[in-house]
């Protein structure tokens, strides 16, 4: 869809930026309150960012980069909105409680610090021991803290996840858009695995970041009072004049904290990017590998297996490589964060050390201000210890963010006119389904078929027919609401139920009664029922494996999973059938028996068929022709079948009469023979 405004936002340079608008998502009810499910945010689709001619590649991609991580934000805070997740205030109001009172308990340790190295210096018993008895509540408060923080945090980073993942999930499954994602430009490529590790990442790594930052923030300001208060000034002869530092535990705590961050930056600068194309290379090598497994049998026939493990190789040198790569940004960041670590508790006892050897300072007070040193040292090099962190999830949420866009151009191709959509309504009078102008386009505009004009009445079957290539399947996927770009309209009686039998069917995961019954629930029909719709399929040999949980999909044969697809329909038993070469792995007999089988126990259903066999014509009353042709693929014909089943029955016994004849006379014309002498 280049150069359209209907077109699905791509996150690639090359696409334009596009217009706001604010569009509602449907919600979803609350799914289980055990995961904390809720309603999806109504998500207003912000302007892209406007980028002139004039700027240079890398401005444009950290314009799109930025707007990446918004378009995330307008989806993600609105947990906390209206929308959102009733608990999520309580759950962030009551870990931020903790934060607090958790700081509080840290100073209390701190001043429990100074108190007992003061009574060890003095030799103080009585001191020590009551000391040591108030170190015990303090342990166990500040523990309970911990542990209650924790929940609170992974409670509310589940939930959040859970909220969006819903929200993400009933985006991308609505009006078949995971079907059209396939069909469309744009950075959106394995989904499944951004909606589950990528928002995962992108989820629980803010609530550590925003605690771990308001965490920060309140012990360095508490802690620096308290370093102040302890170091005061410092004074230094230097060349025979005095100069005096004020508050110099907490300036050099200060200068401390900005080198070993300032050169975590400038190290780490690179970070974001290889986290970003670690990720990818993650997803593409999952993605290798779930293809070799769902196309097993196909390859294990061809033999292709050396093919699959160069391309498997390849795949994952190149998942290697990003990891080298990055681990050398995470060997320089530990060198920066390690010498760190080892640095912040020695600094504050050699500064301490001439004011305690003068007598200015006591043992308790070297010790408190040790302990308030590494805790506002570790407050300041937080960035430090978390950038690698922070730049994973800078990256995981920019893919979320890709997807979440590339579902926002579809919505808005749903609503553009400048494209044009399929609009799918009601027929009229005595017919079950018809085709006005229909027209069926490219997400670019590119025509396949033209103003095609179809009137279907209940229980005519319908064979499309055409070359290959002719537009046959997009024709049908139209109907079936799969496709959604053209013109004109595809209308369905009221209340009725269509239902589209593809050329692979889809076996779910789980038992066999899961997969017959699909897409209804396992337990809709009775076992007696599943097994009387095999036994009519000639599945009736699978009868006493339909509680088995195995896997099926690689299990059973394409014949086999056929005959399944029609054992679902005699289950849902629907208005509509739409059959797109949903008899290609089966042979003649076979095929004959199931369109028979599906005549004879649904005479009143509805039929259209996409096939290339001949024979599939003695089944249908009705057969349109479809020609390819230059500007899209044109009805150039639509005739009335003349029944052939009981034609070529009576060819049969004729030519069964032909063939007995010569071989009873043969047997007369033995007996006639006169008997030979022996």
């Amino acid at each position: 869809m280049s150069g359209a405004k209907s077109k699905p936002k791509s996150v690639s340079k090359s696409r334009d930026a596009e217009k706001p608008r604010q569009e509602k998502q449907s919600t979803v009810e609350v799914a289980s309150e055990i995961v904390g499910a809720a309603p999806s945010p109504q998500d207003f689709i912000e302007p892209d960012p406007e980028l002139t001619p004039e700027e240079a590649p890398e401005e444009a991609e950290q314009a799109r980069k930025r707007y990446l991580l918004r378009r995330f934000w307008i989806s993600a805070r609105g947990y906390w909105g209206r929308g959102g997740d009733r608990r999520a205030w309580p759950y962030t109001i009551g870990l931020l409680l903790l934060i607090v009172i958790n700081v509080g308990f840290q100073y209390g340790i701190n001043v429990w610090n100074r108190a007992i190295f003061d009574a060890l210096e003095q030799r103080n018993a009585r001191t020590v021991y009551v000391l040591s008895a108030v170190f015990v509540p303090l342990v166990l408060g500040s523990g309970s803290l911990v542990v209650a923080q924790v929940f609170l945090r992974m409670t509310m980073q589940r939930r959040w996840r859970s909220w969006l993942t819903n929200a993400v999930i009933a985006r991308w499954l609505a009006s078949g858009r995971y079907f059209q994602l396939n069909l469309v430009g744009g950075d959106h490529q394995n989904p499944e695995a951004r909606i589950t590790e990528d928002l995962r990442i992108a989820t629980e790594s803010p609530v550590d970041f925003i605690a771990g930052v308001i965490n920060a923030f309140l012990s360095a300001s508490t802690f620096i009072v308290v370093l102040w208060t302890i170091g005061g000034a410092l004074t230094l002869t230097i060349a025979g004049s005095t100069v005096t530092i004020p508050g110099f535990l907490v300036i050099t705590a200060v200068v401390y904290a900005a080198i070993t961050s300032t050169s975590m930056a400038v190290i780490g600068r690179h970070f974001v990017h290889l986290s970003e194309e670690k990720n990818q290379a993650e997803a593409e090598f999952r993605y290798t590998l779930t293809r070799v497994r769902e196309n097993g049998e196909s390859i294990a026939l061809l033999g292709g297996e050396e093919e699959e493990r160069s391309g498997i190789d390849k795949t994952f040198a190149y998942v290697l490589r990003q990891w080298a790569l990055l681990t050398g940004q995470h060997m320089r960041t530990a060198l920066v964060s390690q010498g760190a670590s080892l640095f912040a508790p020695v600094v504050p006892i050699l500064l301490c050390a001439p004011k305690f050897l003068e007598g200015s300072m006591t043992l308790g007070e070297v010790m408190q201000a040790a302990s308030a040193f590494a805790i506002v040292q570790g407050a300041f090099g937080w960035l430090v210890d978390n950038y690698p962190r922070l730049a994973n999830w800078n990256a995981c949420a920019r893919r979320i963010a890709s997807l979440m866009m590339s579902l926002d151009g579809l919505e808005r191709a749903e609503q553009s006119n400048t494209l044009g959509r399929i609009k799918r309504g009601e027929a009229a009078g005595d017919a079950m389904l018809s085709l006005n102008n229909l027209s069926v386009s490219l997400d670019d505009g590119t025509a396949v078929v033209k103003e095609t004009k179809v009137v279907i009445k209940s229980g005519e079957r319908v064979l499309v027919a055409g070359e290959s290539g002719s537009g046959k399947s997009t024709l049908v996927r139209a109907v079936a609401g799969l496709w959604p770009w053209g013109g004109g309209s595809v209308n369905i009686h009221a209340d009725r139920r269509l239902f589209m039998l593809p050329q692979r069917p889809y076996v779910p995961t789980g038992t066999l009664r899961r997969a017959v019954a699909y897409p209804g629930a396992a337990d809709r029909w009775t076992l007696d029922k599943i097994k009387a719709a095999l036994d009519k399929v000639g599945l009736d040999y699978l009868n006493d494996k339909l509680e088995d949980d195995a896997p099926w999909d690689q299990t059973l044969s394409g014949g086999e999973k056929q005959r399944l697809a029609f054992a679902r329909l005699l289950l849902h038993s629907p208005d509509i059938i739409v059959l797109d070469e949903a008899t290609s792995a089966l042979d003649e007999k076979s095929q004959d028996k199931m369109m028979e089988m599906i005549v004879h126990e649904l005479p009143k259903v509805t039929i259209i068929s996409v096939a290339h066999r001949a024979e599939l014509e003695a089944f249908h009353s009705r057969k349109i022709t479809l020609e390819r042709r230059e500007g899209g693929a044109k009805l150039v014909s639509d005739i009335d079948l003349v029944q052939r089943k009981r034609r070529r029955n009576l060819l049969v016994r004729f030519m069964g009469r032909r063939l007995a004849v010569p071989k009873r006379s043969t047997t007369l014309s033995k007996a006639a023979l006169p008997e030979t002498k022996k």
